[in-house]
């Protein structure tokens, strides 16, 4: 499983990259966390306003954090 965290690095985008991490580890998840920091990517995903999480090349959420429980929920959707 890929996760990405589209963003370029502002505190949301570091918060979201945390829990994602912690998510990961509570679920056991065999799972890779990118960053995505280039603009033409992220705009790529459809994404107008970051931070975004995108799991399996599916754009969860973006333009906020969702709590470690709505993460989870994300990654379990893709195991």
């Amino acid at each position: 499983m890929v996760i990405k965290i589209l963003g370029m690095g502002c505190a949301k985008c570091k918060m979201l990259e945390k829990i994602t991490q912690a998510a990961v580890k509570d679920l056991g998840a065999d799972a890779t966390v990118e960053k995505v920091d280039d603009i033409q990517k992220i705009m790529g995903y459809g994404v107008m306003s970051t931070p975004a999480l995108v799991v399996n090349e599916k754009v969860k959420v973006f333009g906020r954090v969702p709590d470690l429980k709505t993460i989870r929920k994300y990654i379990e959707e893709e195991m």
